[in-house]
Parts: structure tokens; sequence; C-alpha cells
């Protein structure tokens, strides 16, 4: 996993000592330079944005630098990376989750006291599907069908729209039946 300093970036891209994530043009200096520090991350990293040293974050920098990135991981922009928020407080989740929410989308998130948690909208079958994953460390198509007693087709849309959403990873394995996909936790 590589982690993203937000307090550093906020630091070195605005250079006025705050430690408050505010204003839109604020959220999009910032995204711009986590977009030019992303495009040199490998295929198949984790990228963690970590708000532990920062303060507040509000609607309009949440919406500029969280959603975006993720509309834009999701549309292929980077590639075949992952991110996930670190050490979020319960405001800046509340004003990240309402952004995340509003655009419809779904985010993992660490929480500083509570472990991780998806933020925004995710289907219910999704995130029984996704407990499953956590329990488990990783899944496989076979594992999931087995382990919830559905179809083996059910079982692999649900994990293959849990990877598209990027909230978990897909490696390919090879087992003594052949080939094989892997989902695991960020």
């Amino acid at each position: 996993m590589i982690t993203y300093d937000l307090y550093k970036l906020l630091k070195d891209e605005l250079g006025n000592g705050s430690r408050d994530l505010v204003t839109r043009p604020s959220g999009q200096a910032i995204r711009e330079r986590i977009e030019r520090d992303i495009e040199k991350e490998s295929d198949g990293s984790v990228i963690a944005l970590d708000f532990s040293k920062i303060g507040v974050i509000d609607y309009s920098c949440a919406d500029e630098i969280v959603t975006k990135l993720v509309s834009r991981l999701l549309s292929g922009e980077y590639g075949d990376k992952y991110l996930l928020l670190s050490g979020l407080n319960e405001n800046q989740k509340e004003n990240i989750e309402v952004a995340i929410e509003r655009k419809d989308l779904a985010m993992v998130a660490e929480l500083r006291n509570d472990g991780r948690v998806v933020l925004g909208n995710l289907n219910n079958y999704l995130r029984d599907t996704l407990d499953f994953i956590v329990k488990k460390k990783k899944a496989t198509s076979k594992d999931l069908s087995d382990g919830k007693k559905i179809e083996a087709n059910t079982s692999g849309t649900r994990l293959l729209n849990l990877y598209k959403k990027r909230l978990v990873k897909r490696v390919e394995e090879m087992r003594n039946d052949g080939k094989v996909w892997v989902y695991e936790l960020l």
C-alpha cells in the first residue's frame, strides 16, 4: 500500500500552513497533485489518502478531491489502481460520505477508531459480499458460492461488480484446477 499524506500535499501545494481542506479551488489543486502522483504508480497499486493530520474537509473540497478521483478511477483514467481513505475522523467521514452519496459512488475508508467501512451507496447484496471477503480476507467465486449458498454465476457477478467499483482487488492465481480469479481486500 502506498500512502499519500494529504497534510504534506496541502503544505506543498498551497503553502498556507492550514490543516483544513476547504474550498473547491484548494481541492482542485490537491486533486491535480494526487493525479500527477497516481500516474507514476504501477498497476495494482493501492493508494491510501491519509487524512490523519487534516482538520476539516468541507463538502466542496470532498467533492473536488474524493468524488472526482473515484469517478476517474472507475472510468479507467488511472489504469488498474485502487484508492482508499485512511485516518478519517467522524466529521471528515460525514462530509466525504455526503459528497460520495450524491454522486452514487462507494469507497472503502479506514476510520481512526472503528476500522474499515464502506462510504457511499452500495447495494445490500454487494455489502454482504464485501463483508464475506472482509471475514475471509480473500475469496474466489467458488468460495462465495459455497459460503453463501448461491449460484456460481451469481457469486461471480457479485465479485466482478465489487472489483469494477474498485472496492476489492482482483488477482489471477494458478491452482490445481487451473487459473482462478481471487478477490482480496484493499
